[in-house]
């Protein structure tokens, strides 16, 4: 069976690999679901791995499997599976559980252990192969009449994940109602995040670098999402102009942009960190200011990693509101498909210099 795997600690050395193919007696206890997997979704986490950033091999292994954002279709179930039929379209998740009390009750996106293990990314084979067998714990049923979108799922769970911890935070305000949101950053998580918090009924601005219009500017004024372009307009002079913001998203990749936003952050307001940033950059801030603002105006940060199941379900109510409210709006993120494992140097290159990409994915197999 072919996969597209990486050896970590290589940059540049992602390749063809062979695994036997997985069978539904790999899972103990008849729950084994194989599943055949039809489109994978690539982001800059598959490049960044490519690169040697991080990741490490399964034990056994030399290499690492790549790729976290499946879309599959179970083609076998074990006997004490009742979850689960042949034909079912399906998105697995990603993190898996490890020794802490969070792990054992199914938050295993909130371990506290310092090994953890993620398919495609730490410690676990990833999705970009042709067949992937698991427990029905971590398989969530996709609608069938959201097929062409499912691929989008695991990304929109980062932001599901992000926004609803906010809002749980928040209630211990009692009344607190946001009415305007920042999202930093307009690429495929920062797009997913203005929508969600557009369909909240918040209203939205969003920053990126590129001036409009462009293919991600025109998307978001679809959707009635403000957008601004930061070499025209500072986050400052637009929070004081469209502020004060409630809800602050940053999916920039831009380590500074945090501390940038921890001043333009309104009373009582939650930022949303989503970038996994594993540089060395430093640099001078207003640490007064920004701690005065936070003691006196009550305000939170939270990070959002890679979700639990609750999130990828909030997920899949999204999508469907996203195509009731938009219709075809999200299709339009599908912008560069690779066809086949064969094509994986493509699939890379269009990460590191592809023109115009919202979502790069790689179509592994027909239905």
């Amino acid at each position: 069976m072919r996969a597209i795997a990486v050896f970590p600690g290589k940059a540049g050395s992602i390749h063809l690999a062979e695994l036997p193919k997985p069978s539904v007696n790999d899972v103990p206890n008849g729950r084994g679901v194989l599943v055949k997997v039809l489109k994978v979704g690539v982001d800059g986490t598959d490049k960044e791995i490519n690169a040697a950033e991080y990741g490490q091999a399964p034990q056994g292994y030399d290499f690492l499997v790549t790729g976290h954002e499946c879309f599959g279709r179970v083609v076998e179930v074990g006997e004490n599976v009742t979850e689960f039929e042949p034909g079912d379209y399906v998105v697995p998740t990603v993190r898996r559980a490890g020794k802490s009390f969070y792990d054992q009750i199914g938050q295993y996106d909130m371990t506290t252990d310092d090994v953890y293990y993620e398919r495609g990314i730490n410690l676990r084979h990833g999705y970009l192969t042709e067949y992937f067998v698991d427990d029905p714990e971590y398989i969530v049923k996709y609608p069938v009449g959201l097929r062409h979108i499912g691929v989008l799922l695991e990304p929109t769970t980062v932001i599901e994940k992000g926004i609803i911890q906010a809002y749980e935070t928040q209630r211990r305000l009692k009344i607190w109602k946001p009415k305007r949101a920042a999202v930093l950053g307009a690429g495929t998580i920062g797009l997913l995040a203005s929508m969600s918090l557009k369909m909240r009924g918040l209203e939205v601005t969003a920053f990126g670098r590129n001036r409009a219009p462009y293919r991600n500017s025109d998307l978001l004024s679809e959707i009635g999402v403000r957008y601004i372009s930061t070499l025209d307009t500072s986050l400052r002079d637009a929070a004081s102009k469209y502020g004060p913001f409630d809800i602050m998203f940053e999916a920039t990749g831009f380590s500074p942009i945090v501390f940038e936003s921890m001043e333009c952050l309104g009373k009582n307001g939650v930022l949303i960190l989503s970038s996994v940033t594993g540089g060395n950059r430093k640099m001078e801030i207003p640490a007064d200011k920004i701690n005065l603002g936070f003691v006196l105006g009550n305000k939170i940060v939270v990070g959002t990693v890679n979700a639990n199941r609750d999130y990828f379900e909030a997920g899949i109510y999204d999508h469907a509101r996203a195509e009731a409210q938009f219709p075809g709006w999200l299709s339009k993120f599908l912008t560069h498909p690779v066809d086949g494992l064969e094509n994986y140097k493509e699939m890379i290159r269009l990460l590191t210099d592809g023109k115009d990409v919202i979502k790069v994915f790689v179509n592994v197999a027909n239905e």
